[in-house]
């Protein structure tokens, strides 16, 4: 298993040296800094998995150093550090991009806790990290099937009804999710997402719904979940279809009272939540399965939007090309490539298996390792020029089968008169006799 690297940004000596003890036993990789200018320092010169940073700093604060790292590169995990948390603090970090926040003062079994959680989301990503302009962005539509797609986003952007988006793993899902927020009203308001399949139903529970302290053992200060987080936003559950019966029964009546109690709580809070759902699943199947309530389906497959895969939407393949390599040539400060036609016409005949995001990885890939400026069929992964092989053999196949059919056809009509039959083909009648002998055609 990889190991991770956790830079922690913290200048009371003392704790950061706890931290790092602590959390060096757990496995990780741990980087020290003393204020926000170094951690950025830090990050920019190496690769940084997770960010665990106090807010209040000398000079560049926790804030700002979140918003810089997201700038910087948005799959960098980030958990603020606050002695003055409120609700608003935590809103604030989280709309921004943090993945999770903890109190001052805390338990250290609380920081590896939220370290190790926000690991496990890591390991177990599938989604693509949206773009700041997502229209512009990786969201793509040449194709009359994306172009109809983003029309319908549109259309029920600020409806408050529930989405259900359908797509093969790697199509952008997340994606579609959050460009649906931000043309929505509520784009001021927080955008959660939590990957459903990343977490043990214990964990999810916590983290979707919150806790008050003392409610089981570790909870050592009141949590707010996500949906409370959420709270006049949006919140997306990728992967809804891996979520056990209880979480099922426990999101249905949150869904339908837009209410919930945190655990351990008695306290009622009143939600104004946009749910957003995904799934590579076919939740119609799982009902029909037994394994998914039915009632909660038709909860939230109010608006079904289907994204299409990458192997149905080749008009677009290019302009995604474009966009990874600016994206990549801007990541790693080398100059954008251009791509040959023999290579895109590969690539745009590929099926695509892992959809956009495959094709994200691969051109990430060929741009730093592909010589010259121009990327030429040799310079493609394997797998893709295996592919071309097998599109050449089976056109050769099939021309073979036509070519067999014509001649056996014209032996036919000529009643075996081979001359005739060479001028009926426009062949001469030499080979004519030798595609004879090729398809083992017999003259009679």
């Amino acid at each position: 298993m990889k190991q991770l690297t956790v830079l922690i940004a913290e200048d009371e000596k003392n704790l950061a040296l706890l931290l790092e003890r602590v959390l060096s036993k757990e496995g990780y990789l741990i980087r020290l800094a003393s204020d926000g200018e170094e951690a950025f320092r830090r990050i920019s010169e190496e690769k940084v998995d997770i960010v665990l940073t106090d807010i209040k700093m000398p000079g560049k604060d926790g804030i700002e150093l979140l918003k810089q790292v997201k700038e910087l590169d948005a799959s960098i995990e980030v958990i603020v550090m606050t002695a003055f948390a409120t609700v608003d603090t935590a809103i604030n970090a989280l709309k921004m991009g943090a993945r999770d926040y903890i109190r001052k003062p805390f338990d250290i079994e609380e920081v590896v806790g939220a370290v190790n959680k926000t690991a496990m989301l890591i390991r177990n990503t599938v989604f693509i990290e949206g773009a700041n302009d997502v229209f512009g962005q990786m969201l793509v539509a040449k194709s009359e099937k994306m172009k109809a797609l983003i029309k319908m986003m549109k259309k029920v952007s600020n409806s408050v009804a529930n989405i259900y988006i359908l797509g093969e793993t790697g199509v952008g899902k997340e994606l579609i999710a959050h460009a649906i927020h931000e043309l929505s009203d509520r784009r001021e308001m927080p955008f959660i997402k939590v990957n459903c399949s990343a977490l043990p139903e214990t964990l999810l529970e916590s983290e979707l719904f919150g806790y008050e302290k003392g409610a089981f053992t570790g909870a050592f200060a009141r949590k707010l979940g996500r949906f409370e987080l959420a709270n006049g936003g949006t919140i997306f559950l990728d992967e809804i279809g891996d979520i056990s019966p209880l979480i099922q029964l426990k999101l249905l009546r949150v869904i339908q009272q837009k209410e919930l109690e945190r655990l351990g709580g008695t306290q009622t809070i009143s939600l104004d939540v946009r749910v957003i759902t995904a799934t590579n699943k076919n939740l119609e199947d799982l009902v029909k399965e037994g394994t998914f309530r039915e009632d909660l389906y038709y909860r939230l497959n109010v608006i079904p939007l289907v994204v299409p895969p990458l192997r149905e939407r080749p008009e677009d393949i290019k302009e995604l090309i474009k966009t990874f390599m600016s994206i990549s040539s801007t990541l790693y400060h080398t100059t954008p490539k251009e791509i040959s036609k023999e290579a895109l016409e590969a690539l745009a005949g590929y099926p695509w298996p892992g959809n956009v995001r495959e094709l994200e990885n691969i051109i990430e890939r060929i741009l730093l390792i592909s010589e010259g400026q121009i990327i030429q069929l040799e310079d493609l992964p394997p797998k893709i020029l295996r592919n071309e092989e097998v599109l050449s053999d089976n056109l050769e196949k099939y021309k073979e089968t036509v070519e067999e059919k014509l001649i056996r056809d014209a032996i036919k009509a000529a009643d075996g008169n081979i001359t005739k039959a060479a001028e009926k083909l426009g062949i001469s009648r030499r080979s004519l006799h030798r595609k004879i002998n090729k398809y083992n055609v017999n003259e009679n």
